[in-house]
C-alpha cells in the first residue's frame, strides 16, 4: 500500500466551490492530479508547476482535450499543499487576476495560522 508523500487541504472553500461547478469528467481528472501530488515523491511538471515571482505559488495543471483548468496552490512545511482557487484557462499566460487572488488567499491563510 503506498503512502501519502504529502498531505492536500484545501484553504476556506475556494477551491470546492469551483470544483462544484466543473464537469464530473473535469472533476474525476482533477482529483486524480491530486492523489499523484499527494503520492509522488517527485511531482511532474505538467501537473504542478511554480509561477515565478510569486513567492512559491503553484498551479496546479488539468487538461482535458484542448481544455484547460489551474488550480493554485503552496507547499506549507514542505509537506503540504494548500488549495487555492481554481479557473478554466482560455489564453496563454496566466490571467493576473487570478494570480491575484491566488496571492492574496496565500498572504491571509498565513495570517490565519499565526494567531
Amino acid at each position: 500500500m503506498n503512502e501519502k508523500v504529502r498531505e492536500v487541504v484545501e484553504f476556506e472553500n475556494h477551491f470546492s466551490e469551483f470544483l462544484k461547478k466543473q464537469p464530473e469528467k473535469v472533476q474525476n481528472k482533477i482529483f486524480k492530479i491530486i492523489e499523484a501530488i499527494e503520492m509522488l515523491e517527485r511531482i511532474p511538471g505538467n501537473y504542478l508547476k511554480m509561477l515565478f515571482g510569486t513567492n512559491g505559488l503553484y498551479e496546479a495543471r488539468i487538461q482535458l482535450g484542448s481544455d484547460i483548468w489551474r488550480v493554485f496552490c503552496f507547499f506549507d512545511n514542505g509537506k503540504l499543499v494548500i488549495l487555492l482557487n481554481g479557473f478554466i484557462k482560455k489564453t496563454q499566460k496566466t490571467p493576473k487576476n487570478e494570480i491575484e487572488k491566488a496571492l492574496q488567499l496565500m498572504q491571509k491563510y498565513y495570517k490565519t495560522k499565526k494567531k
